[in-house]
């Protein structure tokens, strides 16, 4: 009489995708046009996010900027891998065209542009022009016939031609003020969060309003909070939180030795005991004259805060991208 065999069960062993401690390239990867550099799922290293359709894992995350998410429903019952899909969100509307959220399209030759959740983010494809040689002593960026991205050339007189050079076609100097203003969609980049949690640090943005439609880096001095004050000591009893911060006395802003002609009495974000953070809400650029020693003088931007409030969200300092997303909730503002 022969005994029964027990059935045996197949156990599955989940891959691991993540190996701490993390072991990163000595600089991040360099992503395409339009895909975000963002730390991957392991919380270690950058890595080029996933597209829509693309596989994603614990490790290689979906690109959330874009409004992506990573879908294992396909992989029952390991839920290990999944593929990059939309959230479902708000569409976009663009000069009377409808585009559904996530959507990718040109507006014209020289953008592409995506939906996310109502805002439509653009990314200029007018970027592999580069101007003459060192020999050209006046480049000059102009419309050329029947090309959609501006070309250097080499003008060799400072006053405008009445006649166009010889190397240039006549229909290339036609219309070509009404060229950049049509073919120009002014873009101004949110400044990036400051550098520094309290003390003098660096905000940054990209702006092409400029005559010539070029995107230009502009930076800001910005003071979130002194380090030297206790802000906590300020906090009325029974409450959590301080939103705005302020000296009783005014001061002048110091750089590298160089004072500031005017003296200030600026307000600064406050701080919570419990989790929120509490970061400017209205704000505006003031410019600043400086002194120095020797008797030589200059101007920055500073960031002048108005009013702030603490929120239950804290954002990366570092994500670029963060003001994308808008949680701007009454319910969370510190009074």
């Amino acid at each position: 009489m022969t005994s029964a065999v027990p059935a045996t069960t197949e156990t599955y062993t989940r891959t691991q995708y993540c190996r701490w401690p993390c072991e990163c390239p000595r600089s991040p990867p360099r992503c395409a046009v339009g895909v975000s550099l963002v730390t991957d799922g392991c919380d270690c290293c950058k890595t080029c996010a996933r597209q829509r359709g693309e596989s994603c894992t614990e490790a290689d995350t979906c690109d959330f900027h874009r409004g992506l998410y990573c879908d294992y429903s396909g992989d029952r019952p390991r839920y290990e891998i999944g593929v990059c899909a939309q959230i479902v969100g708000v569409g976009c509307v663009l000069n009377g065209v409808r585009y559904k959220n996530g959507e990718t399209f040109q507006p014209n030759c020289k953008y592409n542009c995506t939906c996310i959740n109502g805002a439509v983010g653009c990314v200029p494809m007018c970027t592999n022009s580069r101007p003459p040689l060192v020999w050209c002593p006046n480049p000059k960026l102009i419309k050329m016939a029947g090309k959609c991205c501006e070309q250097w050339v080499c003008d060799d007189s400072r006053k405008i031609r009445k006649t166009s050079p010889r190397h240039i076609s006549s229909a290339a100097y036609e219309g070509e003020d009404e060229a950049w203003q049509k073919n120009c969609i002014v873009h101004t980049s949110p400044w990036s969060p400051c550098s520094k949690t309290c003390g003098l640090g660096i905000s940054t943005r990209i702006s092409n309003d400029n005559e010539q439609c070029r995107l230009l880096k502009e930076s800001r001095l910005c003071n979130m909070r002194p380090c030297e004050v206790d802000i906590t000591q300020h906090i009325k009893p029974g409450k959590k939180c301080l939103a705005v911060y302020r000296a009783n006395e005014p001061m002048n802003y110091t750089i590298s030795g160089c004072v500031s002609k005017s003296s200030y009495r600026p307000k600064y974000c406050g701080v919570c005991t419990d989790n929120r953070c509490c970061t400017p809400y209205k704000s505006k650029t003031i410019e600043v004259r400086f002194q120095c020693p020797d008797g030589t003088e200059f101007s920055w931007k500073i960031l002048w805060i108005n009013a702030c409030f603490c929120n239950l969200n804290c954002r990366n300092p570092n994500d670029i991208f963060a003001d994308l997303a808008h949680y701007y909730d009454y319910s969370e503002i510190a009074n």
